[in-house]
């Protein structure tokens, strides 16, 4: 029959291998998340994103390594004790330690995220696009991405829901002279280098969200809504763009291309794209 040294011994050591596997979990998801989760940025405004981001990652990081830390150590040190038979803090003891960690969690964790992303959202949502942006309208649909330029009057043309066709797919109005000129393009559109592009975003039918993950640009598509966005790409390229939220059995094939240009190959699209027959 093993001695009472021998048990406690034995305890030891299972507590401090317990211990240890809860110190190991914890740096491997460390080191698991410290990856490089984002593509290259390609925009003006995403080291922004980055940086908070990274911030959120960094300081959840350390939380979950001083919690499975300290849980470790209490395994282990309190392993050697007899069973507990008594309350070995005091109620209000145990009140005033929960309430403080919460408080200093919420302190670094959601005032670092509004110092770092105020900022961020006032210039992406609270300030309108510069005047000489590029004008851009996207128009989801299940599955596909209806974009449009306003052509050489710089107008968008009317729309009406019931002329909605095959052929006119936004319901472009042929009477209205601001039409005539307007370019259409299907899943795929360009925006030239280093300059402000104005997107207004709607959808036809559910819920879309239009993703440009190069950019940091995400931004729900919602029915009956007009919602304008606007960025500065800095990188030349070809970029996916991509739905995000699940909007039908289709929705795994709901991609586009964006082509970032310089402004000489900008103009020569707008010169040669034809206008939107229909």
């Amino acid at each position: 029959m093993p001695s009472v040294e021998d048990s406690s011994q034995k305890r030891s050591l299972q507590a401090l291998f317990l211990a240890l596997v809860f110190c190991l979990f914890a740096v491997l998801l460390v080191i698991y998340g410290a990856r490089q989760w984002y593509p290259p940025a390609a925009s003006q405004h995403a080291p922004q994103v980055d940086r908070m981001m990274n911030y959120l990652l960094l300081t959840t990081g350390v939380m979950l390594l001083i919690g499975h830390f300290v849980l470790g150590f209490f395994v282990w040190k309190f392993s050697r004790r007899q069973p507990v038979t008594q309350r070995l803090a005091t109620a209000r003891t145990e009140r005033r330690w929960s309430v403080a960690v919460g408080i200093i969690v919420a302190l670094v964790a959601e005032g670092g995220v509004l110092y770092l992303g105020l900022p961020l959202w006032g210039q992406f949502y609270g300030l309108a696009a510069p005047a000489d942006a590029v004008r851009i309208e996207v128009t989801a649909e299940e599955f596909s991405w209806n974009i449009r330029y306003p052509g050489q009057d710089g107008a968008f043309g009317r729309t009406e829901p019931e002329l909605i066709s095959l052929n006119n797919p936004i319901g472009l109005d042929a009477t209205d002279t601001a039409a005539k000129d307007d370019l259409l393009l299907l899943a795929e559109f360009y925006l030239p280098i280093d300059k402000p592009a104005s997107i207004r975003l709607r959808s036809k039918d559910v819920l879309h969200s239009f993703y440009l993950p190069h950019f940091r640009v995400k931004q729900d598509a919602v029915p009956g809504m007009s919602i304008d966005i606007w960025f500065v790409p800095t990188k030349e390229g070809d970029y996916e763009l991509v739905c995000t939220e699940l909007c039908g059995f289709g929705h795994y094939q709901m991609r586009g291309l964006l082509h970032v240009v310089g402004e000489q190959e900008f103009q020569q699209f707008l010169t040669e794209e034809p206008p939107f027959l229909y």
